[in-house]
């Protein structure tokens, strides 16, 4: 006892404890910590005891109410399947312009699109469906191979160059490296250029000109407005998918990149690929 350090200031036993002159006051907790402290012990007690608590080898213990999230969960998404099933079976059964003409069908097929794009779409489309190079931007007016809902439909139940499905959509550019010069595949550039913008040469306008009327039009159309039947991009509008200059479209002539879109349907079903029809078709881009 004689050895207690008692501080001068406060009168309060100290603990013994000491760091570069400062003591520590050994003050008592407050009773009522002390006693919501020992609530906690009751509680949790009691919690272990009707709840599910501790892990066993290959289970837990079940506790003495037989509570279980994963239950009250599957009796949620029970619940939710009961409430949408009519809706979605009516999706299932109906056109897509049925659908768009239901007001009903229409918001539900709209939401439930929104939901499976940011799933399974964000990753190429981005969250916003803008896309980026390589991967179209939806919410414009440009597209390969149409914009009204059934095409739309078509190109995400299918898919774009999938080898899986013999339904999916197919074109590929030839690579022109094989066919023309590389002062040819210049010139050819530099015409695409000049459809929205300056060339680096406009000399080469003119011959460039002539030798895509004789190896494009094929594909683009005489004016390069492009063929949705065959998948060619419209030239003309400066929305470009997979280049953003001119040594970049000459190297898109030479070798082009062709792009893969894995086909939906076999994944997600019917239903869930005309919702996702509907939902992109509203983003504004839609015919």
């Amino acid at each position: 006892m004689a050895d207690k350090h008692i501080d001068e200031i406060s009168g309060v036993e100290t603990t013994g404890h000491e760091w570069d002159g400062i003591r520590e006051l050994n003050n008592p907790m407050p009773r009522w910590w002390v006693w919501t402290f020992y609530a906690t012990i009751v509680w949790a007690l009691g919690y272990t005891i009707l709840y599910p608590a501790w892990p066993m080898v290959s289970d837990a213990t079940r506790g003495a109410l037989g509570y279980s999230s994963r239950a009250d969960l599957a009796a949620d998404v029970e619940s939710a399947r009961i409430a949408t099933g009519g809706i979605v079976e009516k999706i299932s059964s109906a056109s897509l312009d049925e659908i768009l003409a239901d007001q009903q069908l229409s918001q539900f097929a709209t939401a439930g699109g929104a939901a499976a794009f940011r799933v399974n779409c964000t990753p190429c489309h981005g969250t916003g469906a803008s896309g980026g190079q390589g991967y179209p931007n939806l919410n414009d007016d440009e597209w390969l191979w149409g914009g009204d809902v059934n095409a739309i439909y078509q190109s995400i139940a299918h898919g774009i160059r999938d080898s899986v499905d013999p339904e999916t959509r197919v074109s590929e550019m030839p690579a022109f490296a094989d066919m023309l010069k590389p002062e040819e595949v210049r010139q050819v550039s530099s015409y695409v250029v000049s459809l929205t913008g300056t060339p680096r040469d406009p000399s080469l306008v003119d011959a460039g000109k002539q030798l895509f009327a004789d190896n494009c039009i094929s594909c683009h159309g005489e004016k390069a407005e492009g063929n949705r039947d065959m998948g060619a991009p419209n030239l003309g509008d400066a929305i470009w998918l997979k280049v953003r200059d001119e040594a970049e479209i000459a190297k898109q002539i030479q070798s082009p990149r062709h792009g893969v879109m894995p086909a939906w349907a076999t994944r997600l079903g019917d239903a869930t690929v005309k919702q996702l029809a509907v939902y992109v078709h509203s983003l504004g881009g839609g015919e």
